[in-house]
């Protein structure tokens, strides 16, 4: 197992809980390398705590662990959790819903509960409101070290009790791709779907092409645009919007050097669908 601690929190770095959290994983051992993913998910947004962890998670070694700790209701009946995921990689975070991508696009291995009393920072027993602390940062640095075991951490948990958020399935119907708005490209605005590639090279179509592009919300259209599906932002002008791959190979919709989202008013989730469709090519004379 490597020694590597990720952590994702919602807490920012205003304060010194995330710094409290370093100082726990080095008391363990001074030998752990501890990164963040990010601490800037928006507050209690565990939808987004869950897509950051599917964006992320694979690309780090195998035995690399994981604490994500986006915890509305922390020192609730809600149980803190370990997964072991298909690809090798630990996580542990509340049961509240941030595994569901990962469950889904990934795969979960096998999942175990965190006794909250004995596997805690010790003299932290008092303390029912930062378990980002003294159960998952502590446990986590156990874990990556090798103190201890995945097996040690808990009891099995069966995959039919985890708690998921509700997805929506990208489908291909009759050349319309459909899908939803899963994420921004939080820094530059842009859209992320969870429509993959693979539909697009389906329906033959190819960088170059013009695409219709339709957005609901709540099932309601808010935005129609013809654009181009690019292989870079640069083929398109400025102030353009387009159609292109995100470093997930799904399909992503962005204007060049602006914020689609700001623009026009675009969220995400599972309120927020899109459709895609081929469109005639526009020639101006």
């Amino acid at each position: 197992m490597g020694k590597y601690l990720v952590l994702q929190t919602d807490f920012g770095l205003g304060d010194g809980a995330v710094s409290a959290m370093y100082g726990v994983a080095h008391m363990v051992s001074d030998e752990i390398v501890v990164e963040d993913l990010t601490h800037e998910i928006p507050p209690y947004d565990i939808w987004v705590a869950s897509y950051r962890l599917y964006q992320t998670v694979k690309y780090w070694p195998k035995g690399s662990v994981f604490v994500s700790v986006v915890d509305p209701g922390v020192g609730s009946t809600r149980r803190s959790i370990v997964a072991k995921t298909v690809s090798g990689h630990y996580i542990i975070t509340p049961d509240n819903g941030s595994l569901t991508h990962i469950h889904h696009y990934q795969g979960i291995e096998e999942i175990r509960a965190i006794d909250e009393v004995k596997s805690r920072l010790p003299h932290s027993e008092e303390s029912h409101t930062f378990h980002g602390r003294d159960i998952y940062a502590y446990n986590g640095a156990r874990l990556a070290h090798g103190e201890i075991e995945f097996t040690e951490l808990g009891s099995v948990v069966t995959a039919d009790t985890l708690e998921l958020l509700p997805l929506i399935e990208a489908k291909r119907n009759s050349g319309i791709l459909e899908g939803s708005i899963d994420v921004l490209d939080v820094r530059f605005g842009s859209l992320w779907t969870n429509i993959p590639l693979d539909f697009m090279k389906q329906e033959q179509i190819a960088h170059g092409d013009n695409l219709q592009v339709t957005i609901f919300h709540q099932g309601k259209k808010v935005y129609q645009n013809i654009m181009q599906f690019a292989k870079s932002f640069a083929d398109v002008h400025i102030g353009e919007p387009l159609v292109y791959v995100n470093s997930l190979v799904n399909i992503g919709v962005a204007v060049n050097q602006d914020s689609f989202s700001d623009l026009y008013h675009i969220g995400t989730g599972t309120e927020w669908t899109i459709q895609l469709r081929k469109a005639p090519k526009i020639i101006f004379e």
